[in-house]
């Protein structure tokens, strides 16, 4: 066996989850390894749909752009039953939402984010299987195969499972994955379709039997490039095995020992689609099941689990990855002020705590619109509009989250830092977004918002010396950023001793609500962190600190994740 080499955290699985897992531990300055057991990445693609809270994390990244750039704008979906159109659903978000919903297969997805890893200096190892670990006080010890069939032994302060939903890492965990199946079997395909319809928006086609039940289904999600689609529908007779071929009782994701041919899905398009069709240049096939499973814990001691390792569930909404992104996110700065000896062991708590509620809902969510239809849903369709956008994911019944200040209709602790427009700068003849301000920043942010120069120079020194326990480096840490309202004089911001911007369109204090005064710690996965007057910094900068260094007791119960 290889002899021992050590890193602070050995991520397994570089798919979305866990290439978003290194991307970010990278942007904090934490070393880590990524392995995956197989030799290149799948050409398949599978997950495609963007949310665009997923881009948000991406823009932090200073990836949004890159992404951007390879992605399809997704503007609706259009829903027929027995060959009639029943409904046109427009994908609409509020003005203030910086991104729309995208399409791009998850091998560019993970291209792209393996070539931004690659860029920090971490390099994804290929053909590595990790066979085993077993952890103590002081780390983990796993094992794993080399390419060249000899094993390693790594030591490492941290393990992160992205494995997949027949995860190595959950089973030797000892984690439950409670669920069931679809008994139905589905089959997808990449392929090119020549008929008229309107571009960029998604086909659901139904049939509906006598008694109202649907016996047939066909799925077209678009895909960038001239009419080409990810179809998925029904697998027919000749190709369907029952329950053989189940791996450890798991039933999801794609089988690769059937491969439909274009024929059987031109079948399917010639009974449902709602033009005809002529379908070419198939670029892959397989089968697929469909699972609904979550763990009863994202972790124990040193080892967690993100992504499909924790939850599997229909592709309904296109929930699966982005959630995992987010999981991933939420994680990473965890672990990075952990092993930065910023927080004790006891903030990576607050992964389970404020992911697993998140998981559970999402879960079941899908389950539902997948059995009962979207309309099921008892929330009106802007509300449901922005849950799908995975725009109303927050923590306020989290154990990070303190008391709330100012109304409850403003965004609280836990919630989602919106975005705003509107922003000046002084040497900027144009204006900026919240996301432009927040861009390639690592750590928090401390938001200190008023309108006298006087107030928010007092504020940021006192925010720079509460902070001082997180300082560990340049990047890192709490960086203090000045809003002056738009009642300040537009030369105000030249006077301050941070980086600082006027609200020159209002949008901040519309979207933040402020109660006077305010200040707002923005969490590096934008979310926010807590919120106080502006004439309490050093005690509302300080608790939170505190809190999340484990100075403080400050807990709340982990109750169920707002989700809108």
């Amino acid at each position: 066996m290889a002899h021992t080499r050590t890193t602070d955290v050995l991520i397994v699985g570089a798919g979305p989850v866990g290439l978003s897992t290194a991307a970010e531990l990278g942007r904090h300055g934490v070393p880590c390894r990524i392995v995956d057991r197989l030799s290149a990445r799948l050409p398949y693609a599978k997950a495609v749909g963007i949310q665009p809270r997923t881009l948000e994390i991406w823009d932090r990244m200073g990836l949004a752009r890159t992404m951007l750039e390879a992605a399809a704008l997704i503007r609706g979906q259009l829903i027929y039953v027995n060959g009639r159109e029943q409904a046109r659903i427009d994908l609409a978000l509020p003005p203030e939402v910086p991104y729309r919903f995208a399409a791009l297969p998850q091998y560019e997805t993970e291209r792209l984010l393996e070539e931004y890893v690659v860029g920090q200096g971490t390099v994804v190892e290929r053909g590595t299987e990790l066979l085993s670990f077993v952890q103590d006080p002081e780390g983990v010890t796993a094992v794993l195969r080399t390419p060249s069939g000899a094993e390693e032994e790594v030591r490492a302060g941290y393990l992160v499972g992205c494995d997949g939903a027949h995860s190595t890492v959950r089973k030797t965990l000892g984690l439950s994955f409670e669920g069931g199946a679809f008994g139905e079997e589905y089959m997808l395909g990449d392929v090119e379709a020549d008929w008229d319809l309107p571009h960029g928006y998604g086909i659901r086609s139904m049939h509906l039997a006598d008694d109202g039940t649907s016996d047939d289904l066909l799925v077209c999600i678009p895909l960038p490039g001239t009419g080409r689609y990810r179809m998925s529908m029904l697998v027919p007779p000749e190709l369907s095995t029952g329950t053989n071929g189940m791996r450890d009782g798991v039933a999801h994701g794609l089988e690769d020992d059937r491969i439909p041919e274009l024929e059987h899905i031109q079948a399917v398009v010639d009974r449902l689609g709602p033009r005809p069709a002529v379908l070419s240049r198939m670029r892959w096939s397989s089968v697929f099941r469909i699972s609904h499973r979550i763990v009863d814990r994202y972790g124990e001691g040193r080892v967690f689990v993100a992504g499909d390792a924790a939850h599997i569930h229909p592709p309904t909404g296109a929930q699966g990855m982005n959630t995992g992104v987010q999981d991933a996110c939420n994680l990473a700065w965890k672990l990075a002020m952990v092993l930065r000896d910023e927080a004790g062991p006891a903030l990576l708590e607050s992964y389970d705590a404020e992911r697993r509620p998140v998981g559970e809902e999402v879960v079941g969510r899908t389950v539902r619109h997948a059995t009962q239809g979207v309309h099921s849903d008892p929330d009106d369709p802007g509300t449901v509009m922005l849950r799908e956008a995975q725009l109303l994911v927050g923590y306020r019944e989290g154990p990070l989250a303190g008391a709330p200040y100012g109304s409850l209709e403003a965004p609280q602790p836990g919630d989602r830092a919106p975005d705003c427009d509107g922003l000046t700068a002084p040497a900027a003849a144009y204006h900026l977004r919240l996301l432009d301000v927040l861009r390639g920043r690592v750590g928090h942010v401390a938001l200190l918002y008023a309108a006298d120069v006087t107030d928010l120079a007092r504020a940021a020194a006192e925010a720079t010396v509460a902070v001082a326990p997180l300082d560990t480096g340049p990047g890192v840490g709490l960086q203090v950023v000045a809003i002056l309202s738009r009642e300040a004089a537009p030369g105000a911001a030249d006077r301050l001793p941070v980086p600082a911007y006027r609200d020159a369109g209002g949008q901040f204090a519309r979207l933040y609500r402020p109660d006077g005064p305010t200040g707002f710690v923005v969490r590096p996965d934008g979310h926010l962190g807590t919120r106080f007057p502006l004439d309490g910094t050093a005690a509302g900068v300080a608790e939170y600190v505190a809190a999340l260094s484990g100075r403080t007791t400050r807990r709340r119960s982990a109750g169920a994740a707002r989700t809108g």
